[in-house]
């Protein structure tokens, strides 16, 4: 068991925090009768695992309102920033994605891409955009590769 632990700890983080807090907390139900305070811990691991999936959702919004305003602003001057926001937001998502984290944000899709168009659609309405901003589409234009790969 400690060698597939290790092995889904470096595999797949977010499954292994799952899996370990999982396990603490079988433990309390057996009443298991140790030194540690297994509830707190197994909150804190399970915790750690939602930062990284919440990283990840905050970076993939950030790639998304990015890509939107370089295939909808007229601007020039702002583009080279935009670029590297989303070679930089990538380089996070890269950093940090796992199977079992491809799949949630495979799944969240749809509502990350409101989220991105709405700060999209306001970063646009607040330079002057406001026609642009009314031209970003409903449903996401990019599946999950594109915004992760480009």
């Amino acid at each position: 068991m400690q060698e597939d632990s290790t092995s889904l700890y470096d595999e797949d983080f977010h499954a292994w925090t799952r899996r370990q807090a999982a396990l603490m907390r079988d433990l309390v139900a057996r009443r298991w009768n140790g030194p540690l305070d297994l509830d707190r811990l197994a909150d804190e691991v399970e915790d750690l695992g939602k930062a990284q999936r919440n990283l990840l959702r905050s970076q993939v919004r950030r790639v998304v309102e990015h890509l939107l305003k370089l295939d909808h602003s007229p601007a020039e001057a702002p583009r080279a920033g935009w670029r590297r926001t989303v070679v930089s937001a990538r380089a996070e998502i890269d950093d940090a994605l796992t199977p079992t984290l491809r799949k949630d944000l495979e799944g969240r899709l749809p509502r990350l891409y409101a989220q991105a168009r709405e700060q999209a659609a306001l970063a646009l309405e607040a330079e002057g955009e406001a026609e642009a901003a009314g031209k970003l589409p409903d449903t996401c234009p990019y599946d999950l590769k594109a915004i992760l790969e480009g």
